[in-house]
């Protein structure tokens, strides 16, 4: 018979699963706060597979993802296990906040340390509590305040495990993205450990698109893994394309900004991409893509500083049509407006 599967010094049985509470630093008030836990633990071995998200406090789209997918009733017939963590940070939760009470951005602490900072401790606690007894992970981020990202994957390309994985979620850009220092993903893949980056959407807010995209690809990478059954569906998501390289392009000069390109558009080299115009005399000031490729993030508020990143472009391989790419980023938009059954 399996054995049970130990974390947080609580055992789950096969077949089985639980909410556990891992007990955090309290607030200055002196009110407790705990890390809530759910783990389903299959009948059948398997992977040990991670989701985390608002990592970032004011990053929300992963907390529905996660909620939903903890919903599902095919979870019933799950191989290997799950370990969810639907709020990393919930300092940063309370306060609407990307960072920690101490100012310090937690996917830049680890792997931190039993007697640092409390960003240091957070980080320590998630890496030996949790990533330690995990084989995969997926952890769920949207763009920063006022920014929108489109649904996309960031991952260490180069290693073959992880761009099959990656390839599987289902969304159509794919980014080769080298780690930074502190990240998580820095240290899983110091660890070895295969580790997807969704980010999708927007930092305090709902999309519903990037949130249905969410737990399509978080399923669609545990059949991959073969903790899930094979979907029944006949259909095939087009092949990802994979983005080497990315730029942004930065406000020529401060005041208003009226965009003139929408996310997920094929822009070409010279394309305009919108202006900056003085709120007082109306004098316009032309934004232009310095490069050809598709418009993967987006400054929301239309006021800005010289100098502020507006549009975040993807280039593509010189096989790959960026004007395919966004042909494909449309479709892909289309076919999560309407909620498809994921039981």
């Amino acid at each position: 018979m399996r054995e049970s599967f130990t974390i947080s010094n609580t055992e789950v049985a096969p077949g089985s699963r639980a909410v556990i509470n891992v007990p955090l630093p309290k607030l200055s008030s002196h009110t407790s706060m705990d890390m809530p836990l759910h783990v389903i633990h299959g009948r059948k071995q398997g992977p040990v597979l991670f989701l985390s998200a608002a990592i970032h406090g004011d990053e929300l789209n992963g907390i529905e993802i996660i909620r939903r997918v903890l919903a599902l009733k095919s979870l019933a017939k799950l191989s290997g296990t799950l370990v969810a963590i639907p709020v990393v940070n919930a300092y940063g939760l309370i306060q609407h906040s990307r960072y920690l009470p101490d100012r310090r951005d937690l996917n830049r602490s680890f792997p931190g340390s039993e007697g640092g900072s409390l960003a240091a401790r957070l980080a320590n606690l998630f890496m030996e509590e949790i990533v330690t007894k995990c084989t995969h992970g997926i952890d769920l981020h949207t763009g920063a305040v006022n920014r929108t990202n489109l649904p996309q994957i960031r991952a260490d390309l180069d290693d073959p495990e992880t761009r099959e994985l990656a390839r599987s979620f289902g969304v159509p850009v794919l980014i080769n993205s080298s780690v930074r220092d502190g990240s998580l993903r820095a240290e899983t893949s110091a660890l070895g450990m295969p580790v997807l980056l969704y980010e999708a959407g927007e930092a305090l807010r709902y999309d519903e698109i990037a949130i249905r995209a969410g737990v399509t690809g978080v399923l669609n990478v545990m059949r991959a893994l073969k903790m899930l059954p094979p979907s029944k569906s006949r259909s095939t998501a087009p092949e990802p394309f994979v983005a080497r390289k990315s730029y942004w392009v930065r406000a020529p000069e401060s005041g208003m900004i009226n965009m003139k390109t929408a996310l997920g558009a094929h822009v070409k080299k010279g394309t305009l991409l919108g202006y900056t115009y003085d709120p007082y005399s109306g004098a316009q000031h032309p934004i232009y893509s310095t490069l050809e490729g598709v418009i993967i993030g987006r400054l929301e508020l239309p006021m800005v500083y010289e100098g502020d990143a507006v549009f975040h472009i993807a280039c593509f391989n010189n096989n790959d049509s960026a004007l395919d790419v966004a042909e494909q980023v449309e479709s892909f938009q289309t076919n999560h407006t309407d909620d498809p059954s994921q039981g």
